[in-house]
């Protein structure tokens, strides 16, 4: 059996909250922020309750270990019907890197969409996530905005 066929990504659940959180703080450090613990309360009930309809979580699992994640957001959008994906949250392992990980969870939210009738899927990334973006440039199209914030 291949390593990739050993991996297994299935919905965020309520039992996952701790390797969830040591994922997501890995997350966090990766992108030099950090955040109120309330903060990991509050999304993480959100992510992982199905009939929370605006967020939703995925989980991957390899050798019986919680070894990435993708958070995501429904929301509505001003140029389509129906609603769209927001993948704001994406982190693998540095342990289980190069076993497609993040494409197979990618992936499943693409399949999510599809299934659910979003619109369509769109994330972001730093400009020098030059490990990231290679697989994003594979399974995704790179458009020519910029992110702004306040």
């Amino acid at each position: 059996m291949s390593q990739q066929q050993d991996v297994v990504i299935r919905p965020l659940t309520p039992a996952d909250r701790e390797g969830w959180e040591i994922l997501w703080r890995d997350y966090l450090d990766f992108y030099q922020s950090d955040l109120d613990p309330a903060q990991f309360d509050y999304t993480f009930e959100r992510l992982s309750q199905p009939d929370y309809a605006d967020m939703f979580g995925y989980v991957a699992e390899y050798e019986g270990k919680m070894v990435g994640l993708v958070n995501c957001i429904n929301h509505e959008h001003g140029w389509h019907m129906q609603q769209v994906v927001y993948l704001q949250d994406l982190y693998v392992d540095d342990s289980a890197r190069k076993l497609g990980i993040g494409q197979k969870l990618i992936e499943a939210v693409y399949a999510y969409a599809d299934q659910n009738d979003k619109a369509n899927v769109y994330w972001t990334t730093k400009t020098t996530n030059h490990t990231a973006r290679k697989l994003y440039d594979r399974i995704g199209k790179l458009t020519e905005f910029i992110k702004y914030s306040r």
